[in-house]
Formats: C-alpha cells, sequence, structure tokens
C-alpha cells in the first residue's frame, strides 16, 4: 500500500512541475514577440499547441490554466505586461479571447492523436490553432467593436507566422508525443 501512495505522490508532483515548466513556457514565449497593435504576435500559439501534443491535454490544459491564474493574480506572465498592465485589467483587454482560446486549443491538440501522416497532423494542428483565432476574434470584435476590421487587426498579420508554426509542430508532432511516456 505504502508503495501505490509513493508512486501516486511522485506522479503528481511530476505533473505538478511539469505543468509549472509549461506555464514557465509560457511566459518565455509571451516575451518573444513583434509589437503589433491591438495583439502581439508571440510565441505563445507554438507552445500552447506543444504542450497539449507532447504531454497530452490534461497537463497541457493545467499549464495553461496556471499560466492565466498567474497573470491574473498579477505576476507579469503576459506578452505586454507589466508595460501594459497587470492582472484581471490587462486579462480583460484585447488579447482576452485569444488567452482563452489557449485553454480549448491544448484540449483539442492534447486530445487529437498524432501519426506519421503528416496531411493529417498538419490539418489537426491547423483546427487547434483556429480556436485560438476563433475565441480572440470573438472577443476583440466585442470589445473594440464589429464596425472595426477585425480580421485585419486580429487575425491576417498573423497568418503566415502560424503557418511556419503550424508546419514546425507537423513535422515535430510524432516526436514530440514521446514525451508523454516521461510522465
Amino acid at each position: 500500500m505504502e508503495l501505490v501512495k509513493n508512486i501516486t505522490n511522485n506522479k503528481l508532483i511530476k505533473i505538478f512541475l511539469i505543468s509549472l515548466l509549461g506555464s514557465i513556457l509560457l511566459t518565455i514565449s509571451a516575451k518573444i514577440k513583434i509589437p503589433f497593435y491591438p495583439v502581439p504576435m508571440t510565441m505563445q500559439t507554438f507552445v500552447v499547441l506543444f504542450l497539449g501534443i507532447s504531454f497530452g491535454y490534461k497537463i497541457g490544459v493545467a499549464s495553461i490554466i496556471l499560466y492565466l491564474l498567474e497573470g491574473i493574480a498579477g505576476l507579469p506572465v503576459f506578452s505586454n505586461s507589466p508595460e501594459k498592465g497587470i492582472g484581471i485589467t490587462y486579462f480583460v483587454g484585447p488579447t482576452m479571447g485569444y488567452l482563452i482560446g489557449f485553454i480549448f486549443a491544448c484540449f483539442l491538440a492534447g486530445y487529437l492523436k498524432y501519426n506519421s501522416n503528416y496531411i493529417l497532423n498538419f490539418f489537426k494542428i491547423l483546427i487547434s490553432t483556429s480556436i485560438i483565432y476563433l475565441f480572440g476574434i470573438v472577443w476583440l470584435g466585442t470589445l473594440i467593436g464589429w464596425d472595426k476590421p477585425i480580421l485585419k487587426l486580429g487575425v491576417y498579420p498573423f497568418l503566415l507566422a502560424e503557418f511556419f508554426k503550424i508546419l514546425l509542430l507537423t513535422l515535430l508532432a510524432k516526436k514530440i508525443t514521446k514525451l508523454k511516456n516521461f510522465i
């Protein structure tokens, strides 16, 4: 019985540490950016999907939620924080839809299975990425008004960079799913 308890405790510690490292990786990826208005271009979408694909939807989503809670609590983890504000004030700004979309995109990316079929993997990752943008433009339109060029502000500037991130993840997907064995 003691052995089972130790194994369970070790697994929980591992999951917590991986989730913590995932939130740190998201913070670092948020700071690697090209400033755009109202939404900056970052490496976060890559990391969000990487976490889901490599560690599965449970740990991936736990990492995303931990990251969001850190930001809401006031830690300067978000892309434009602290210069554009911190905490809940920043969270409910123009990027909130994208940030919420991270949860659902990571879940889908982690839930799907990846194999040697690059074309199928590409479309799975494309759909997962699209969820981020769907949530992002819905919130952006609600926040700044639907009369503004929402797609021009919140999607079009990012398409080329997203294409390359999706391609890279497609090439890596089969390999990085092996990280699940670490847990």
